[in-house]
C-alpha cells in the first residue's frame, strides 16, 4: 500500500503515524520542506522514500512529487497529513490523482464555519446563530436580534486565532471598520467546551470514541495568553453520545479521526461549535493512549491498511493536559512537580510551533482513575507566585 504523508515530521508526536504504517507493511512516502538529514532517525527508518520541496505551499512542486511517486511506486492509495492547515491541499491532490478520501467538492463543509452550520441544522444538531454580513447594516441587525456579546472569527480558521469578542455597538463598529474579509459573526455562547473525538473505519463506523472537557475556552486562552488544562471523561454523557454520533453521520466521516466541539451551556444543553475532520491537536492523541491503554497511532494505520481496529477499550483512566508558559513565574519547579507527582505524569514535553499559542510552551499529561486527583495536580502545576496561597 502506497501512502503519501505530508509533513510527517510535524508535530513531533505524529512521527508515530508513519512509524506504525511502516510496521504494518505500507510504503510510507514522505513529502515536506524539511531537509531529510534533519528528520528524526525513527522517521527516516519509517519512510520508504522522501521527497523534498522548497515549500508545501507551492502546488506545482507537490504535483511533481506525486507524479514522481506514482511513476516509481504505482498508484497512490492514501494521502494525508492529519493536520488542519493542509486539509485543502490534501483534498486538491486527492482530486487530481483520484485518491480515496476527502476531495475538493467535500472540503468547504468541513473548513468553512458557515457551511458547517448548514450541515448541523440539516442533521438537527443545535448550533449557535451566525451570519456572514454583506454590509454594516446586516451586522448591526444581527446584533440587535441576538444581543451582545458577539464573537467574530475567520470563516476558515484554526483554533481561536484572529478571533474577537465584541461586547457592544462601539466594538462592533471598530471591528467592521477593520474591513476584515471572510469573517463570520456569531452569538456568544456561555458554557464549557466539551468534545466528541474518535476514529471511524472505511465504512464510516465509529471504532473508537472519547470526550474531553476544557477548563476554559480556547478563545480566552489564546487572547489572554493564559494556561489551559483539559481532561478526558471516563463516562460519555448520553446526550453527547447521541449528538456526536449524529454529527459523524451528517459529515460522512470515513476512515478518519474526528474532533467535534460543543458548548455545554449552564442549562446543561449542548450546542455545536465546529467540526474538525482530523485528530485533536497537541498531545491529545497521546492522551487517548494513556486514558485507554491503547495505541491510536497503530490503530489508525490498522484502519488504513486492514480496515480493522483491534483493541477493546474501557476508559480506565482520566488523562489531563496541563500547560505552562515561559512568561509566568510558577510556585513549583519542574523538578518539584516530577518528584511529587512523576508517577502520575506519563509524558511531558515542550510544545513547539503554532500549537504553543493555544496550548502553552510546555505540557504535562496527568493520568489517574480519579478526576479530583487529576485536577488537583493540574492546579499544582499551574499555581503562580502571584496567586493567593
Amino acid at each position: 500500500m502506497n501512502i503519501v504523508f505530508i509533513s510527517p515530521h510535524y508535530p513531533p508526536n505524529y512521527i508515530n503515524f508513519s512509524f506504525q504504517l511502516k510496521k504494518l507493511g505500507a510504503n510510507v512516502l514522505g513529502l515536506a520542506d524539511e531537509a531529510f538529514d534533519n528528520l528524526p532517525n525513527e522517521l527516516r527508518w519509517a519512510l520508504t522514500e522522501y521527497y523534498h520541496v522548497d515549500s508545501l505551499s507551492n502546488y506545482d512542486q507537490l504535483l511533481r512529487a506525486l507524479g514522481y511517486f506514482t511513476h516509481r511506486y504505482g498508484r497512490i492509495d492514501r494521502l494525508d497529513s492529519l493536520n488542519e492547515f493542509w486539509l485543502e491541499t490534501e483534498a486538491q491532490l486527492r482530486t487530481d490523482f483520484n485518491i480515496f478520501g476527502i476531495k475538493t467538492q467535500d472540503i468547504m463543509k468541513i473548513k468553512r464555519k458557515s457551511e458547517m452550520k448548514k450541515v448541523f441544522r440539516k442533521a438537527e444538531v443545535p448550533v449557535a446563530a451566525g451570519i456572514k454580513p454583506k454590509n454594516t447594516n446586516e451586522a448591526f441587525e444581527f446584533a440587535t436580534r441576538v444581543g451582545y456579546p458577539l464573537v467574530a472569527k475567520p470563516d476558515i480558521g484554526v483554533g481561536a486565532n484572529a478571533t474577537y469578542k465584541i461586547n457592544n455597538e462601539v466594538e462592533l463598529r471598530q471591528f467592521l471598520d477593520k474591513k476584515l474579509s471572510d469573517y463570520i459573526i456569531e452569538e456568544f455562547v456561555e458554557g464549557a467546551i466539551c468534545t466528541f473525538d474518535g476514529l471511524t473505519d472505511k465504512d464510516g463506523n465509529i471504532v473508537f470514541y472519547t470526550s474531553h472537557v476544557y477548563e476554559r475556552g480556547i478563545m480566552e486562552t489564546v487572547n489572554d495568553r493564559s494556561d489551559v488544562y483539559y481532561y478526558s471523561q471516563r463516562e460519555i454523557p448520553p446526550d453527547l453520545d447521541i449528538i456526536g454520533r449524529r454529527t459523524v453521520k451528517a459529515f460522512g466521516v470515513q476512515e478518519r479521526f474526528f474532533h467535534f466541539e460543543y458548548f455545554r451551556k449552564p442549562d446543561d444543553s449542548l450546542i455545536a461549535l465546529e467540526v474538525n475532520i482530523r485528530p485533536p491537536g497537541g498531545l491529545t492523541t497521546d492522551m487517548m493512549n494513556f486514558a485507554n491503554d491503547i495505541d491510536v497511532y497503530r490503530e489508525w494505520a490498522n484502519i488504513l491498511i486492514n480496515n480493522r481496529f483491534d483493541p477493546i477499550y474501557t476508559r480506565p483512566y482520566h488523562c489531563c493536559y496541563a500547560s505552562r508558559r515561559y512568561h509566568f513565574n510558577y510556585v513549583h519547579s519542574h523538578e518539584e512537580i516530577m518528584a511529587t507527582f512523576g508517577h502520575l505524569i506519563p509524558n511531558h514535553r515542550e510544545i513547539l510551533g503554532a500549537w504553543s499559542v493555544a496550548l502553552g510552551n510546555y505540557g504535562y499529561l496527568i493520568r489517574s482513575e480519579e478526576l479530583d486527583e487529576v485536577l488537583a495536580i493540574a492546579n499544582f502545576i499551574q499555581k503562580k507566585v502571584t496567586e493567593d496561597a
